[in-house]
């Protein structure tokens, strides 16, 4: 008992520590006045997306930016996303969309319709974003000059979720929560090793040289989380890369439902740790087993010392996520439930092979 208090308390310290240095750091992308006029290729990749792709196309046309030109790629849809791509286009010039090829055998979905949209890209950098996001004034004027003041070939940032439902408030704050609690963000910038990555697809902003010599989503083309693996790369490269959170700029909704979102981050979570199901479950272990043992022990001391560090740790993450604080202490319990379920969920179908995403086989 004695060692696993040891050891519960240590992780929390470690973890309260790291939130401590990401929240005193603020690693978010700086507001910028300076006006850019460098073209801008914005990639979409669209599969099934009526529901929110056109409310992410007109957050493009309210915005500040002006010199850019959308590629939406339609990924073999059943849905209505390419005719309503295609009479928004109409009435837009910038906007194009096109359809995607067949998916080849050693290609996963996304990393070829991005693949196949860089190719038809005539900008000075490539932006890739998903189909469920909202775009706002500052956005692309404060990441073009971000990318030229650090040098960066990759600027990537992690959008501000947009929570309705209950369900989804129960499980989309974690994916802030593990970010912010374990990794330090500003050294993935600071650390040149490409072990220290971290990266969101829902915003890749490349700088079009480098992304045309390196075919960056050829090289991770069969990888589940692509944008970390292309941020490794980008880094083992001997080339500048940056992950920030959005400031506001950029806000999306990843999942409507608690089903939805639980089965959402159960196709990629596993492969977050590099498909190390004994790491994953110390993790998993340490994060939840091991409050339950201070719990055991009925010991006030313990109780008030580690309900403080996961109380301060949730406010912290909180605010620089633009999260309702009081709503992520009250939901704690929940939350770390849903991260056993999908720590569950991930396992299960890594191992049975039955991983599926948007109606294909992961």
């Amino acid at each position: 008992m004695i060692i696993a208090l040891l050891v519960t308390f240590i992780f929390l310290i470690l973890r309260f520590t790291v939130t401590l240095f990401n929240f005193m750091s603020n690693p978010k992308l700086p507001r910028i006045g300076k006006h850019y006029e460098d073209k801008v290729s914005i990639l979409i990749p669209a599969r099934n997306e009526e529901q929110d792709i056109i409310a992410l196309l007109q957050s493009i046309v309210d915005q500040d930016y002006q010199n850019y030109e959308v590629i939406i790629l339609d990924d073999s849809s059943t849905d209505d996303t390419y005719t309503l791509c295609e009479v928004f286009g109409a009435k837009n010039k910038r906007f194009k969309v096109i359809k995607g090829g067949e998916l080849p055998t050693d290609w996963l979905g996304k990393n070829y319709a991005c693949h196949q949209l860089a190719q038809l890209a005539t900008g000075n950098y490539y932006l890739f974003l998903d189909a469920d996001e909202k775009v706002y004034n500052g956005l692309i004027n404060s990441s073009v000059h971000r990318v030229n003041l650090r040098g960066l070939s990759l600027l990537s940032l992690f959008t501000n979720q947009t929570m309705i439902t209950s369900g989804e408030m129960m499980v989309v704050p974690l994916m802030h929560y593990i970010l912010l609690n374990l990794l330090p963000l500003r050294l993935v910038y600071l650390v040149k090793s490409a072990s220290v990555a971290a990266a969101s697809g829902q915003f890749m902003l490349f700088t079009a040289t480098d992304y045309r010599q390196y075919q960056w989503h050829q090289m991770v083309k069969n990888k589940v989380v692509e944008d970390v693996e292309i941020m490794r790369l980008v880094k083992a490269s001997k080339l500048n890369g940056e992950a920030l959170l959005a400031n506001g700029m950029i806000s999306c909704r990843m999942y409507k439902c608690y089903d939805e979102a639980i089965n959402g981050f159960g196709k990629n979570f596993l492969a977050a740790f590099n498909y190390n199901i004994i790491g994953f479950l110390i993790y998993l272990l340490l994060i939840i087993g091991g409050p339950a043992v201070v719990i055991m022990t009925m010991n006030l001391n313990f109780i008030f010392m580690m309900v403080g560090l996961i109380g301060l740790t949730r406010i912290m993450i909180s605010l620089s996520s633009g999260q309702n604080v009081l709503l992520n202490l009250f939901l704690h319990p929940v939350q770390m439930f849903s991260l056993l379920l999908i720590g569950i969920t991930s396992i299960q179908r890594h191992l049975t092979k039955t991983t599926v995403w948007k109606g294909r086989k992961i």
